[in-house]
C-alpha cells in the first residue's frame, strides 16, 4: 500500500502577498473575520423540504435569493473576478479562468440547502438552530457542519487567493448546489448537465466535495477522503387483499400480511463483504501496515484473506463489522423500512398496503443483486397467502404483492483511482500531499467511503477524480458534527483550517503538471 507515502505538498510559486497568505489566515483577525462569515450564513434558514414544489412555484425557495445575496455582499472579490452563472435560478456556478486553456479545470462542491429543523426538536438546541452562535469553540446552527462550513471555507479561499494576487494557471470551478438534501434533482442533476454540455465527458482534472472526515482509529491519525459511493433504491411493495367489514375479520388482512413481510425482510439483512474495491479494505491494510493499536485478529484475517466470492461468508468482514453499526454499514448493504400506508378506517379492512424499504447498495454488489433478493422473500408471503406476485413489471391487481423501484435508483459509485507515482503527480498525490502538509506528517492518508451519498452521484461523467472529503479537523468535534440533528455545530479552528486547505489545494493542483 503507498497512499500514506505520499509528501507533505507546499505551493512553490509565490510572491509576497502569497507567501503570506498562509500566515494570515491563522491569523486572529482573519479567525474573527471567518467566524463571522460562517455565522451569518448560518442564520439564513435555507431549508429543502421533501415536498418541495417547482423552482418558482414553491416560495420555499426564495430563501436562497437571500442566501446569494449574501455571498454577495460577503465576497466581493469573488464575485468581481469570477463569472457567475445561476443555473436553474438558484444553483451557483463561479468559474475563474485559468491562463492555460489545455489544463483540465479543478472542481470544488458544496450546497446551500440544509435539512429541516422540526419544531418540535426547537427546545432541545443550546443555542437556537438558526443562530449561528459562537461561544469562542464552535459556530452553533442547522448547516454549520453540513455544509455551509465547507461552501464558506472555498469562497473563503478564492477570496483570499485573489486579494493575494493568485492569477489561476488551471481553471477552477465552483458548483453549489441547493437542493442536496432532498436528492439534488434541481441544483446538482441542472449543474453537471451544463458542465457536460459545456466541458465535455472526464473534462475536469478533479473534484473535491464534502464528505468524509479525518479520524483518530487503532492508535494513529487518519486522513479519510471517500474515493467511493454506495448505490441506492427505494423499492415500494403493495399488499392487495379484500376489503369488507371490521366486524367480520378474516384471518389475515392487508396490514397484517405486509407486516410478516417486513418481519421477514428484516430476518434476512445482508451480510458484511469487503470486495476487492471496497475501500475500507484499503483502510483495513494501512491500519495493519501503520496504525500501533491495530487489532490483532484483524491482521491475522487481513493476511488470511485472498479474493472473496459473493457466496462465501467473508470472516474479515464479520470481524470488522463489530466495531459497530457505523463502521460495518461502510461494507454492508443496509436495508430500511421507513414509510408504511394503511387502512383509512377503523371499521373497514384495509385493501391496499403500502410498505417502502430503502437500501444503500454496497460497493461490490448492484441494484440486480437487491432486487432478487425482495423478490424471493416476497415470494415467500405471497406463496403462503396465494396472492399473485408482481415483481417490477407490471400493475397492481386484486389479491396480490406488486414490487415497484423509485426513479432514485442509483448503482454504487465509480471508484477514483488512488495511485502515487514517483515520478508524476496524481489528483490523489496532491490531495494527500495537500493534507499532510497542513496536519504534519503524521496524519496517514487512505481511501474512504462514507455510507451516504453526496451531489457528486450527478458527476460521475466529468471527472474519473471525485474526493468527497471535508478536510477541517477538530479533535474535540466528534464525528461529523452532529449533521441532521439536535445541536449540530462546527469547530472555529476546523472551519479555519479548511479554507487553509481549500486555498492550498487549488495552488497544489494548479502547479501539478497531470
Amino acid at each position: 500500500m503507498d497512499e500514506h507515502h505520499s509528501q507533505p505538498l507546499f505551493p512553490s510559486h509565490t510572491t509576497g502577498e502569497l507567501d503570506a497568505l498562509d500566515g494570515y489566515l491563522q491569523s486572529g483577525a482573519f479567525r474573527n473575520r471567518s467566524i463571522e462569515r460562517l455565522s451569518g450564513a448560518v442564520q439564513i434558514a435555507t431549508e429543502s423540504f421533501d415536498d418541495m414544489g417547482g423552482v418558482g412555484k414553491d416560495p420555499r425557495w426564495d430563501v436562497f435569493y437571500s442566501f446569494a445575496s449574501y455571498l454577495e455582499k460577503t465576497f466581493p472579490l469573488v464575485h468581481s473576478a469570477l463569472q457567475l452563472e445561476k443555473v436553474n435560478t438558484h444553483a451557483l456556478l463561479y468559474t475563474w479562468p485559468g491562463m492555460d486553456p489545455s489544463l483540465k479545470p479543478t472542481l470544488l462542491m458544496a450546497h446551500q440547502d440544509v435539512v429541516p429543523v422540526p419544531e418540535s426538536t426547537v427546545e432541545q438546541w443550546t443555542h437556537p438552530p438558526f443562530s449561528g452562535y459562537y461561544d469562542e469553540k464552535f459556530v452553533w446552527g442547522r448547516g454549520s457542519s453540513d455544509c455551509k462550513n465547507q461552501l464558506i471555507a472555498i469562497l473563503e479561499a478564492v477570496e483570499a487567493l485573489i486579494e493575494a494576487g493568485f492569477a489561476p494557471r488551471r481553471t477552477l470551478i465552483l458548483s453549489l448546489g441547493f437542493d442536496e438534501e432532498i436528492s439534488g434533482q434541481e441544483g446538482a442533476n441542472e449543474l453537471s448537465q451544463f458542465l457536460l454540455s459545456r466541458y465535455g465527458h472526464n473534462a475536469v482534472a478533479v473534484i473535491i466535495d464534502e464528505g468524509a472526515v479525518n479520524v483518530e482509529s487503532w492508535g494513529a491519525n487518519f486522513a479519510l477522503p471517500g474515493v467511493a459511493e454506495k448505490g441506492y433504491m427505494d423499492v415500494d411493495i403493495v399488499v392487495r387483499m379484500p376489503g369488507g367489514h371490521s366486524s367480520i375479520p378474516p384471518k389475515h388482512n392487508g396490514i397484517g400480511v405486509a407486516s410478516e413481510l417486513i418481519t421477514l425482510i428484516e430476518a434476512n439483512p445482508y451480510e458484511p463483504h469487503l470486495y476487492d474495491d471496497n475501500p475500507y479494505l484499503e483502510l483495513l491494510y494501512c491500519g495493519a501496515e501503520h496504525a500501533p493499536k491495530f487489532p490483532s485478529k484483524l491482521k491475522h484475517l487481513l493476511h488470511q484473506r485472498t479474493t472473496q466470492s459473493h457466496k462465501n461468508k467473508d470472516h474479515l468482514a464479520l470481524e470488522a463489522a463489530k466495531a459497530g453499526l457505523e463502521i460495518k454499514y461502510l461494507f454492508t448493504t443496509s436495508v430500511a423500512v421507513d414509510i408504511i400506508h394503511g387502512g383509512v378506517k377503523t371499521n373497514a379492512l384495509p385493501e391496499r398496503t403500502q410498505i417502502t424499504v430503502n437500501h444503500r447498495i454496497n460497493v461490490g454488489s448492484d441494484s440486480a443483486a437487491i432486487l432478487f433478493h425482495i423478490t424471493s422473500l416476497a415470494a415467500t408471503v405471497a406463496s403462503k397467502y396465494n396472492l399473485t406476485l408482481t415483481p417490477f413489471n407490471g400493475t397492481e391487481s386484486p389479491s396480490s404483492i406488486t414490487l415497484s423501484y423509485r426513479d432514485t435508483k442509483l448503482e454504487p459509485a465509480p471508484i477514483t483511482p488512488t495511485h502515487i507515482y514517483t515520478k508524476k503527480p496524481t489528483p490523489f498525490s496532491v490531495l494527500c500531499g495537500t493534507t499532510r502538509a497542513l496536519y504534519s506528517t503524521d496524519l496517514l492518508v487512505s481511501p474512504g467511503i462514507m455510507t451516504g451519498n453526496t451531489d457528486t452521484r450527478y458527476y460521475w461523467g466529468l471527472s474519473e477524480h471525485i474526493f468527497r472529503y471535508g478536510p477541517g479537523w477538530d479533535k474535540e468535534q466528534v464525528g461529523l458534527g452532529n449533521i441532521h440533528t439536535v445541536d449540530e455545530r462546527m469547530g472555529a479552528q476546523a472551519h479555519v483550517d479548511t479554507v487553509r486547505w481549500m486555498g492550498a489545494f487549488v495552488r497544489n493542483m494548479d502547479e501539478a503538471d497531470l
